[in-house]
């Protein structure tokens, strides 16, 4: 089925269900408000695309979405990708293959191809996710020390020694700034589970540097302020010589919306004991994708960490996202100028954090004690996402893994564990 879930979710809607979604609502997006920002600057495009993207595509997965509980928006597995595309195409290559990826997963979705994930091997996605977040710590070091760089590589293997060449202009109050951020985050997720820590880690840092006046560079200082309005819809450029060279973007942005969702889909079922849509979940994915880049935002897709979030907040029904990005939107609009105060070593602390839990260090373990060849198809798919690029690992992982299960002669079953990351 291809319904969203809000139709059947409303008809028994009641007045404790909607208080139990506000207050889900309210405390996701004092999560994804930063995380959005972070993203945003961490994938090389304005600050401001991550919150608008959080707005749009938030909303659009909630509205159309096949999951009660489901949260969208920008994600830190789509960094490298949209890096990439805007260094290779420029930010307008990027929302035009985020169009075009949007269409793709609308088709995708028609088409019920929602069941086909069970053809993508895990260890492939355990692989490149792994990659993905060795690429985003590592693309943080010069904000966590504040070290003095004027362009950092974006080949990982030339980041090395530039990073190392500027070791000595090592910033002791960036750094210990990043230090605070990261320790408040940590032990208020273990103490304090239900506190919005990202929110306070970076307020306190930014506070700290705010007051004393350190000299830390801040969101404003780097990008000047952020606007307090959301931009007028238009259509990228949708010429044909364009259109054919940003084909490889938009399948890559789309494989990476479908599989992201549908696992984070997979994760807030086993948590609510409960059973998604996947192919409406598709379609929701391509329409807010559409409507991302009709507003000049980034990919968007369901987010595993604030699909956890809004679960654990209380979140009952797909009008805690809309609450969510509602209340983004009154932040955007009428408390903008505070975000310009954010300092560049909390936000980035915060990505280091969202890059560690990506790789699921709890479970390398259980990687270790797999089969000989899900171990060699970790690796090779997680080799060529830090060393390669992200589009080779996927297809050279897919095609390996899938020729592996069909040597093997056995039927091509869903072997997915969903990660709790």
């Amino acid at each position: 089925m291809r319904n969203p879930k809000i139709f059947t979710t409303l008809t028994t809607y009641n007045r404790s269900l909607f208080f139990a979604d506000l207050l889900a609502g309210v405390t996701v997006a004092l999560v994804a408000l930063p995380l959005s920002l972070a993203i945003a600057i961490a994938s090389g495009a304005p600050p401001e695309k991550g919150i608008v993207t959080a707005i749009i595509g938030g909303l659009l997965i909630s509205l159309f979405g096949g999951s009660r509980v489901q949260i969208g928006g920008p994600t830190g597995a789509f960094i490298v990708v949209v890096f990439n595309v805007i260094t290779q195409y420029g930010y307008d290559g990027l929302v035009l293959a985020t169009f075009m990826a949007g269409i793709i997963l609308l088709v995708g979705g028609y088409f019920r191809a929602g069941n086909l994930i069970a053809f993508v091997p895990e260890a492939v996605v355990n692989g490149f996710t792994i990659g993905i977040g060795i690429i985003i710590a590592t693309s943080q070091l010069k904000d966590l020390f504040g070290l003095s760089i004027d362009n950092v590589p974006a080949d990982f293997l030339e980041k090395i020694p530039v990073f190392w060449a500027a070791h000595q202009t090592l910033s002791l109050p960036a750094t210990t700034i990043a230090i605070i951020t990261l320790i408040l985050i940590v032990v208020l997720r273990i103490i304090a589970p239900r506190f919005p820590s990202l929110i306070i880690g970076i307020g306190v840092g930014s506070v700290l540097v705010a007051m004393m006046s350190l000299p830390v560079d801040t969101l404003g200082s780097r990008f000047g302020q952020l606007p307090s309005q959301m931009p007028w819809p238009q259509l990228p450029d949708l010429s044909f010589s364009r259109i054919i060279e940003l084909i490889p973007s938009a399948l890559i942005i789309a494989f990476l919306a479908g599989v992201e969702s549908l696992l984070s889909a997979m994760v807030a079922d086993k948590m609510i004991d409960g059973q998604h849509r996947p192919n409406a979940e598709l379609t929701a994915q391509g329409i807010a994708n559409i409507g991302s880049a009709l507003f000049t935002g980034l990919p968007a897709t369901g987010a595993i960490a604030r699909t956890a979030t809004n679960i654990k907040a209380g979140g009952k029904t797909p009008v805690a996202g809309i609450i969510h990005a509602i209340i983004i939107l009154l932040v955007m609009l009428l408390a903008a100028p505070l975000a310009s105060y954010m300092a560049m070593p909390a936000l980035a602390a915060l990505l280091t954090i969202t890059a560690w839990n990506m790789t699921e260090p709890h479970k390398w373990r259980e990687y270790a004690r797999g089969k000989k060849s899900d171990i060699i198809l970790l690796l090779l798919t997680l080799i060529l996402t830090v060393l390669v690029d992200l589009t080779v690992a996927i297809g050279v992982g897919v095609s390996v893994g899938l020729a592996l299960r069909l040597s093997r002669r056995n039927n091509i079953k869903n072997d997915w564990s969903p990660p709790n990351r």
